[in-house]
């Protein structure tokens, strides 16, 4: 059971020169250098000394923060490799997450030849079976195939001796506390638990309540939430221009970059579209096949196709070193899931860029990230086209309206071409075939007229409108931005 009274660690500062500092072996500290690693994250510098003393910890850690890294080195250190039932366990929300959990793990384990063996569903069950049988010190995978494996007494978990809980907020979203459970009792009682989690609802302290024994508890401070390496921007752009300004990132930047949709549905269309234009793109959700998905994340890896476009299930199972952009094409509804998106670069000592599409209704969604992250986001120009001019910006009549719909459109006649408000409107109801309900407020002076029209209306007033005349004169409209 959880203690009453809390040890709690809040992370603010690096104090830790090296690896070796936090009590790390070499053979595990000589593999962190090979990868490039040059120095603790603050999540890595609190959890890594206490988890090698073999208590249990409840600790809070966004992604992209290290965490990989401070339970997967505290599981080499206190397990034997060479083992035939594994000694360690992590049970992670999706297939790509437990696949990047092993991958991290065999690279941290180069020199100390630990085995790790994912195992998740829509891949064959079978071959898992032979991996499992041919020895495994250390098991990373979904509570669904775990369960499944445990119920064939394939696996057996009768010997770990740490038990690791990764995402477990994301892992009760997703209805697998009943598994968890299932899973977490069929482990010796004296094992170590280790839960990471990006935030602390009920039902994690619960599960913590639960199975653990005086967790202490670890938290990242707000600051360490968005990594300070990645460049946060958002550009004001309509729904109809969010094309045309992402082409214009792609031509310019030519980034490696994972471009996040809201639906599965608008995933698709976007990759037809740039699939059409020649970008090298290709999609990955929930709907893919495993085989199909693993294969997509290849071809991304090996630099084979420069873009991915993806629905938040990717957001927190994607480990891609060199993404150097994340591109946020509808803006999350939560402030977590943005930081879980841009989390995807900025990693491993690398500078990334998040760049947020935001329409006019949405304002409200980036103050509650700016908010949550305590991070400024800077509105920043939709880049200038070079070399081809891939799509065309159009007027978005949604973006430019206001609260009511209405739209300002300035016309070239005014008082001294003899125009007062009930010609104005007989003009543009004829003209246009627009009713007087559609019809706003008008503002006449001497040589320019200003009225307010439906957006349902506009390509009506700007297409109509030009092919009429007033007392002679050739008319001429345009649309105007809506003030701020």
């Amino acid at each position: 059971m959880i203690s009453q009274k809390k040890s709690i660690a809040f992370i603010s500062d690096f104090m830790v020169v090296n690896f070796e500092d936090l009590g790390i072996g070499e053979s595990v500290a000589k593999a962190m250098r090979n990868m490039g690693w040059t120095s603790p994250t603050p999540i890595q510098e609190a959890s890594i000394p206490e988890g090698l003393q073999g208590i249990d910890m409840l600790a809070q850690a966004q992604t992209g923060t290290g965490k990989t890294g401070a339970f997967g080195t505290i599981i080499l250190e206190r397990v034997k490799s060479g083992s035939k039932k594994p000694s360690a366990l992590v049970l992670a929300p999706t297939r790509e997450l437990a696949i990047q959990v092993s991958d991290e793990l065999a690279n941290l384990s180069r020199f100390s030849k630990h085995v790790c063996v994912p195992i998740y569903g829509g891949a064959s069950i079978n071959a898992q079976a032979d991996q499992l049988d041919r020895g495994a010190d250390i098991v990373a995978g979904t509570p669904g195939r775990v369960k499944d494996m445990m119920n064939r007494r394939i696996l057996d978990l009768s010997q770990v001796k740490v038990l690791v809980l990764d995402e477990s907020d994301r892992m009760l979203d997703m209805g697998f506390i009943e598994d968890i459970e299932d899973i977490i009792r069929q482990t010796p009682s004296d094992r170590q638990t280790l839960l990471f989690s990006a935030t602390m609802p009920e039902g994690v302290r619960r599960l913590a309540q639960s199975y653990m024994r005086k967790p202490k508890e670890i938290m990242v401070s707000k600051d360490e939430m968005v990594l300070d390496l990645t460049k946060q921007y958002y550009f004001n752009v309509g729904r109809k221009n969010k094309l045309w300004a992402l082409c214009r990132v792609l031509d310019k930047e030519k980034p490696k970059a994972i471009i996040f949709c809201h639906t599965k549905r608008m995933v698709d269309t976007l990759v037809e579209r740039l699939q059409k234009l020649e970008y090298k793109v290709e999609a990955i959700h929930g709907d893919m096949a495993q085989n199909k998905r693993e294969k997509v994340m290849k071809r991304f890896r090996e630099d084979k196709i420069d873009l991915l476009v993806a629905t938040d299930v990717a957001a927190r199972g994607l480990d891609i070193a060199d993404v150097n952009y994340v591109i946020n094409y509808d803006i999350p509804d939560h402030p977590d899931s943005y930081v879980h998106r841009i989390g995807r670069t900025g990693r491993a000592g690398r500078e990334g860029t998040a760049i947020t599409f935001l329409t006019s209704e949405e304002s409200h969604l980036l103050r509650a990230i700016i908010n949550y992250t305590g991070m400024n986001i800077e509105e920043k120009e939709v880049p200038e086209g070079e070399g081809r001019d891939t799509v065309k910006r159009v007027v978005d009549y949604d973006q430019i309206s206001d609260l009511f719909g209405m739209v300002k459109f300035e016309l070239n006649i005014g008082k001294k071409d003899g125009v007062n408000r009930n010609k104005l409107m007989n003009l543009v109801g004829k003209a246009a075939r627009i009713n007087d309900r559609s019809i706003g407020n008008m503002y006449i002076q001497e040589e320019a007229s200003m009225i307010e029209i439906h957006k349902d209306y506009a390509n009506r007033v700007i297409n109509d409108l030009p092919r009429s005349t007033f007392n002679g004169k050739k008319l001429t409209v345009k649309a105007h931005q809506k003030e701020e």
